[in-house]
């Protein structure tokens, strides 16, 4: 999913690789191993909800949707081209399997509230994730919209935090501090659990707590922005910069040698 990610962007000549990188296994294990959905039916009503709120991260997304089934891998090919299905964002009018066209940031778990109060009212089981950054919880809406999930006992809403510990502008511990993120989320009545974020045991470990809880849930997911790729980990410069081709040459000979090493050890 790295090598694709940074192959996509390399082509578009734009796209964001750090936020992207740093959430391939969050990614991977909701689709594969957690999410209840039927690729070849994007819109069986029963389905799982997952929203993107960091939709900057479109690549991640695009990569393992394509590789669940839902389109053909080879139009990844085509990210941010004119006239392809994926754009910079993601547009649930355009791509199977997105729930929510996402891009301005701080909108994710309102959505998520709007869909898991629909299941809860109507009576159906479908449970809804939301992935969002760090960097977006600076933005007062979250708060407003964790107040409200608390208040309706939201036990179906998952949030997951890509903590990756970098935004735009540059660390998020500079940029706008967020303290102790974990009892900010109970200090707000929700559920919470830590989780090696790249760790794919530790997150489905995550995964079943949030699940299981009575309350809506927050996972904070510990990640590397850019992660796999030593010039971009947690470097600021990387939230959208392009690749060149000597630079990605080397991303892509990085991530070749990490998989040739752990290919070997197993």
């Amino acid at each position: 999913m790295r090598r694709k990610i940074l192959s996509m962007a390399y082509g578009a000549g734009s796209g964001h690789c750090g936020g992207s990188l740093s959430c391939v296994e969050i990614l991977l294990t909701l689709f594969f191993r957690v999410l209840r959905l039927r690729p070849h039916q994007p819109d069986w009503e029963t389905r799982d909800r997952f929203l993107l709120s960091k939709g900057h991260a479109a690549p991640a997304l695009y990569t393992v949707l394509a590789r669940a089934g839902y389109f053909p891998e080879a139009t990844l090919n085509s990210l941010r081209a004119f006239g392809s299905i994926l754009q910079g964002h993601p547009d649930m009018r355009k791509v199977p399997g997105v729930e929510m066209t996402s891009g301005s940031l701080g909108m994710g778990i309102s959505n998520g509230i709007g869909m898991a109060w629909s299941a809860r009212h109507t009576g159906q089981t479908w449970r809804t994730f939301v992935l969002v950054g760090d960097g977006e919880l600076n933005e007062g809406q979250n708060w407003e919209a964790a107040m409200l999930a608390a208040k309706l006992e939201l036990s179906n809403l998952i949030v997951i935090v890509d903590a990756n510990g970098v935004q735009l502008d540059g660390p998020t511990d500079e940029v706008m501090p967020l303290g102790d993120l974990g009892a900010k989320f109970r200090a707000f009545g929700w559920a919470t659990s830590t989780c090696d974020g790249h760790d794919f045991a530790s997150l489905q470990t995550a995964f079943q707590k949030g699940i299981s809880s009575e309350r809506p849930s927050a996972i904070l997911a510990q990640t590397v922005k850019g992660k796999g790729v030593s010039f971009m980990e947690g470097n600021a410069l990387w939230h959208g910069a392009p690749l060149t081709e000597p630079l990605y040459q080397a991303a892509l000979g990085e991530l070749a040698a990490e998989e040739g090493e752990v290919v070997g050890h197993e």
